[in-house]
């Protein structure tokens, strides 16, 4: 993988809080490092307590569709239902005379399957325990969020496509893949954000979201506002345990619809994310 770290340190000093960067250095896609490393035991511990601890909305999934608020639709019966469409049950009836209980159709209703776009922070900032805590927290979610779309962006001045959206999802390999990559270089949130956007283009908007795991002291790339506001929903885990722009994650939040959490540790993730996910 090529190094992002050096690219703007000259012209461009790290700034306090509230001070974004704003340059005319473009991000750059960059493959992420594929070299086995040796597995994080503690990482991997710190990750089983967070998914032990989310409550996220779970729903039943059926093929491409999950079942929850959405559209009253008539479905195969699949043990849950207890509202029968009688007309459409008829239909299949007529047809075969000896029916299978998935022969009974019932009134469900349902919604697509949720898309989410994971936004990591490798940058220098977020080195040490930061890293592992975000690396934990993707671990933690993909898991949780096993019956979704998942994809995983990690980013500093430039970024990595970790996971694609709507690849098969492994928690624990996503864990690792996020610690193989250095913590260095300043942080370019307008990048992975355009990124997200992208990934997300031809998914519906009520079931597209966006996570972005960072401390939000944004130095490097253009103001990520706008790009934050083309957002479906722009939801920010920001970790306060060292530098931070709290004042920019809130901004980014409600450019983007969502809610912005602040962490000061592992043990904070767990009802921050449930609180980010409720109700969706």
């Amino acid at each position: 993988m090529r190094s992002g770290g050096g690219r703007g340190a000259a012209a461009l000093p790290m700034r306090g809080a509230t001070a974004p960067g704003e340059t005319d250095e473009p991000g750059v896609l960059v493959t992420a490092p594929a070299e086995v490393a040796e597995i994080d035991p503690a990482v991997r511990a710190t990750a089983r307590q967070i998914a032990s601890r989310l409550s996220m909305r779970r729903a039943r999934r059926d093929v491409t569709t999950r079942r929850g608020i959405g559209d009253l639709l008539s479905v195969p019966y699949r043990g849950a239902s207890d509202e029968i469409d009688l007309d459409k049950t008829i239909e299949v009836l007529a047809e075969r005379p000896v029916p299978e209980d998935e022969d009974i159709v019932v009134r469900e209703r349902m919604r697509t399957t949720r898309s989410v776009v994971l936004l990591v922070d490798v940058s220098g900032s977020m080195r040490g325990e930061r890293i592992k805590t975000a690396a934990a927290t993707v671990g933690a979610v993909a898991s949780e969020l096993h019956a979704d779309a998942i994809g995983v962006i990690a980013f500093w001045s430039d970024a990595a496509i970790v996971s694609r959206l709507g690849d098969v999802v492994r928690p624990m390999a996503l864990l690792d893949d996020i610690l193989r990559i250095p913590a260095r270089g300043l942080t370019n949130i307008a990048f992975p954000l355009e990124l997200a956007q992208q990934q997300l283009a031809r998914v519906p908007a009520r079931d597209a979201r966006v996570l972005l795991l960072s401390d939000c002291v944004h130095n490097a790339g253009p103001d990520p506002r706008p790009l934050a506001a083309r957002l479906p929903r722009l939801d920010v885990l920001l970790d306060a345990t060292g530098e931070k722009d709290v004042e920019l994650g809130r901004e980014l939040a409600a450019k983007g619809r969502g809610i912005c959490r602040i962490i000061h540790g592992h043990r904070d993730v767990a009802p921050a994310v449930s609180e980010i996910f409720a109700g969706t």
